[in-house]
């Protein structure tokens, strides 16, 4: 049955893992300047979620959103880039931890407390958005990346923030 589990990750999954484990590792800080745009961009208690995310989870969302903006100008859609995996700082892994995770989790395996809640960072995101009174878009990006469209949302607005996301 794990073999199974595992023959079903597609050379996709497995080529974007890797790209996602060494942009993690090789993450650098936002600059100043990236700093402004995202407090500019962020109302308050969105602002809050996304600094309370690692460094590399704050580069990661500053590229989706810059990726997102050279095909869209929608505030929504843009604040959804930043804002999609907020919910991965309910857990602490670093970047083996969160590799592991996702293996394990693959093969059907019993997850640890913090390996559990950071497979769930997309519901977690989602729930902690609505408290903030995020925009519904961002909301169902959380939760639903990377999965396709839920058809509550503009396909392309849609597509544009998967593509952007998939480094």
């Amino acid at each position: 049955m794990q073999v199974e589990a595992l023959s079903s990750v597609t050379p996709f999954d497995i080529s974007h893992l890797v790209r996602r484990f060494f942009g993690t590792l090789l993450a650098t800080p936002l600059t100043p300047a990236e700093q402004r745009i995202v407090a500019v961009r962020l109302r308050p208690p969105e602002r809050h979620l996304f600094w309370a995310q690692a460094p590399a989870d704050q580069r990661h969302a500053f590229e989706t959103m810059r990726r997102a903006a050279i095909h869209s100008d929608s505030w929504e859609l843009l604040n959804a880039a930043l804002l999609h995996d907020v919910g991965k700082a309910h857990s602490s892994l670093g970047a083996v931890g969160r590799s592991v995770a996702t293996v394990l989790d693959a093969m059907g395996a019993s997850l640890p407390a913090e390996m559990r809640a950071y497979r769930a960072h997309g519901e977690l995101g989602a729930m902690v958005l609505e408290d903030a009174g995020a925009s519904a878009i961002a909301m169902d990006f959380a939760r639903r990346h990377p999965d396709p469209d839920p058809q509550s949302h503009d396909a392309a607005a849609w597509r544009i923030l998967l593509d952007a996301d998939d480094i």
